[in-house]
């Protein structure tokens, strides 16, 4: 079933760091200034890449684009990965291989999101036609997640 997606494949790192400048450049010559540029939905790497290190890669987008949603992909123990990130400061998703093509498409999907947000009785279709990215949509499901806990705590919600 064709979900509507494009991918765009690299072999390597630095092929990752070419296309991805060459889609920048292109989104920020037509874009706001100010606006929040994510030239991709998500860029995914793996942690070996045959000429660099996946992290270095994600550094370097992160450095030149900090709202760009990264995902990593490893064969590499999670907690010793998530521990490797967490030490350079970097806001990524962080996948254990071997992963299905179902779940690498629900996690760029933002399924699990709008799953979450469905339960605070939401019109999920309203944010999916909206075109909100990974990081807005995380920020208002953790500010209704606030507001839920601070409304049971008040004992509003039962």
């Amino acid at each position: 079933m064709n979900r509507g997606h494009v991918v765009n494949l690299a072999q390597t790192g630095e092929k990752c760091l070419e296309i991805y400048s060459e889609r920048l450049f292109g989104v920020q010559s037509n874009t706001f200034p100010n606006s929040r540029i994510q030239p991709f939905d998500a860029v995914i790497l793996d942690y070996n890449l045959p000429d660099r290190n996946g992290l270095e890669i994600g550094k370097e987008i992160l450095a030149i684009n900090s709202h760009q949603r990264i995902i990593f992909v490893s064969g590499y123990v999670k907690d010793a990965l998530s521990r490797t990130i967490n030490e350079l400061n970097m806001p990524v998703e962080i996948l254990q291989k071997p992963v299905s093509n179902q779940i690498l498409i629900d996690i760029v999907e933002e399924t699990e999101i709008y799953d979450e947000l469905k339960k605070f009785k939401i019109d999920v279709s309203a944010f999916k036609n909206a075109g909100f990215r990974h990081e807005s949509l995380r920020k208002m499901l953790n500010v209704l997640g606030e507001r839920k806990t601070d409304e049971d705590e008040d004992g509003k919600i039962e």
